[in-house]
């Protein structure tokens, strides 16, 4: 990995063209069709605080899917006013806030070295010539002179990036970047150029996928170890866009939009998912809102059928025990198991991972396993997410005979 990620590193800049960033992605499928655009990292989008102006954010992100001509993408998603980036870089972090000497590259939109993200809107930025190992701690530096009002990121990054006052975005030294920050402003996704064959999965979830509990600055979150597992495994399979946020429900607005509210801005959008994997839904059954198992269902068969109409695969997570935290009761444990009944048995998903079996202590059924209990009940610590990615059928995500029909 570091051989490759010195040759990323060592290429020269190269001035990019306005032509290049608006020939589209079909287009050009239709001219090379054995290269195509993955996903290596992501992170779902939420309001933050305000934005502040003048501000530069360092943020460090870790890549899944190797490949070429890196894009990232910015988000104003949850902005009330446009917001202007007037320096982005991207480089390779060689140790905290500091940089591989020579890895830092100005990332252009359009051509031009500066762009304003209208409110509600994300913009890509031009690619970026070199390539992109597997498993790289990317850094991708940004500088706004003008934020303000609500800010849009991710709030529970579980990896510590770094802030600057003024724009030090083009320096590979961490001296100017005194300060830290644990989450993720602005940016919300980083895609590859690939080849066809390679596909990437989504990860739609909540805390417990967002990494809650988890060792922060160590990537060990589930879907961390499951970018791990892909990597050394025969399959076409190789990028993982993590969509967890701490706190989601499917059904209702809370923390974040709902499961279908972001669908299709966290998800579908991303290019080269080919699979959606949901493990959703403790927040909406302990909440204690009166949801039935009935609206959890009819909520999974929306999503499953706004994957299927958009050509992906959705493989279905039993939702895990939680006896032990102070919302569970026999009223929500019954939902639970009439939910889980449906996610194993109804043939709806195109495939089906039982973490609630993975979890499970085989004395208490309704409780986690003491070994992968992080201590709150709920969330898994380290080895409870590393049995999780180690359940996941690998071949369940390549989804390559296509989604089932979505089910009438």
């Amino acid at each position: 990995m570091r051989a490759g990620t010195m040759r990323w590193a060592g290429l020269l800049t190269a001035a990019l063209t306005a032509t290049a960033v608006h020939v589209a992605v079909p287009d050009r499928a239709a001219a090379a069709p054995s290269r195509h655009e993955v996903v290596t990292w992501a992170a779902s989008a939420d309001r933050l605080g305000d934005g502040t102006p003048d501000l530069a954010y360092r943020l460090v992100v870790h890549t899944s899917a190797a490949g070429n001509d890196l894009r990232i993408r910015l988000s104003n998603a949850f902005g009330d006013r446009p917001v202007t980036f007037d320096s982005v870089w991207a480089g390779v972090r060689k140790t905290g806030a500091e940089l591989r000497p020579g890895s830092n590259r100005r990332l252009t939109f359009g051509g031009r070295t500066s762009v304003t993200v209208p409110a509600g809107r994300t913009v890509f930025s031009d690619p970026l010539p070199g390539r992109l190992p597997a498993a790289t701690d990317l850094v991708v530096s940004l500088h706004s002179p003008d934020a303000a009002g609500p800010a849009t990121g991710h709030t529970m990054a579980l990896q510590t990036s770094y802030l600057a006052q003024g724009d030090h975005t083009a320096e590979e030294s961490a001296a100017s970047w005194t300060r830290t920050t644990s989450s993720w402003f602005y940016l919300d996704a980083v895609v590859v150029r690939t080849d066809a064959r390679t596909g990437a999965v989504a990860a739609l979830g909540d805390s417990i996928t967002d990494g809650w509990a988890s060792t922060a600055d160590a990537n060990r979150r589930w879907p961390d170890h499951l970018a791990r597992r892909l990597q050394q495994a025969r399959t076409a399979v190789k990028g993982v866009a993590n969509e967890g946020i701490s706190g989601n429900k499917v059904l209702a607005d809370g923390a974040g939009q709902s499961a279908l509210n972001r669908l299709d801005r966290d998800v579908l959008s991303l290019p080269g998912v080919r699979t959606v994997f949901l493990f959703e839904g403790v927040n909406d059954i302990k909440a204690h809102t009166g949801v039935t198992a009935a609206d959890m269902i009819a909520g999974y068969r929306e999503i499953v059928a706004r994957a299927h109409a958009a050509g992906k695969c959705v493989v279905g997570a039993t939702v895990a025990p939680f006896k032990g935290w102070s919302d569970w009761d026999e009223a929500a444990e019954e939902v639970r198991q009439q939910v889980n009944d449906f996610i194993r048995d109804s043939g709806e998903f195109d495939a089906v991972v039982d973490f609630d079996r993975v979890l499970r202590s085989p004395d208490d059924p309704a409780r986690m396993l003491p070994s992968f209990d992080s201590g709150d009940h709920l969330h898994p610590g380290d080895k409870g997410m590393q049995a999780m990615a180690d359940a996941v059928d690998l071949t369940a995500l390549d989804c390559a005979g296509g989604p089932r029909t979505a089910a009438g």
